[in-house]
């Protein structure tokens, strides 16, 4: 039995020494992977400064090809009679064709005025010879499009505001300008 025993205490103290061999070896095959992996990669500002050249040249090819887009002639599509002309020429070609053109004139600016909101109607329609009152839409329309004087002598605020010389001419306007009414 002793026998056994001294065979158990020698495998008990391998068994130690082989784990530690199996461990570091583990690791000596993760240190070759990852060598494997990261070393084909480029490092350092080579990489760096190598992709900067290629942009900076990719930029100078790309602006020598618009340079020459807007400064010269050619052709776009020979069959349709369809060229490419260069900037300077195409601005001053629609300077001269906009300097011959006359504007158009404006119209005259108009402000909005404010409306006063018309009272409620009742009882119907008015009589035929009645005089429409200012607030009705149909008196509304012949009175804006009436005189200034006539406009003046319709709003109640310019009434009061103007000289006592031009109220009496003023509704005489004011009449001629409103439509007759027939029954």
């Amino acid at each position: 039995m002793a026998n056994a025993e001294s065979i158990r205490q020698i495998a008990h103290s391998r068994a130690p020494l082989s784990t530690w061999l199996g461990i570091v070896l583990l690791f000596a095959l993760f240190g070759v992977i990852v060598l494997a992996v990261i070393g084909p990669m480029p490092r350092g500002s080579d990489y760096e400064e190598t992709r900067a050249k290629k942009r900076i040249e990719t930029l100078k090819t790309v602006r020598e090809d618009a340079e020459k887009t807007l400064n010269t002639y050619a052709w776009i599509d020979k069959n349709k009679g369809v060229v490419r002309i260069p900037i300077s020429r195409a601005m001053e070609l629609i300077t001269a064709e906009l300097a011959k053109q006359t504007p158009a004139p404006a119209g005259p600016i108009a402000t909005p005025q404010a409306q006063s909101p018309a009272p409620p109607v009742q009882g119907g329609s008015q009589k035929p010879g009645a005089p429409k009152s200012a607030a009705s839409p149909s008196a509304a329309a012949p009175a804006a499009s009436a005189s200034p004087a006539a406009q003046a002598a319709a709003s109640p605020q310019t009434q009061a505001s103007a000289p006592p010389a031009a109220a009496p001419s003023a509704p005489s306007a004011a009449a001629s300008a409103s439509p007759a009414t027939t029954p």
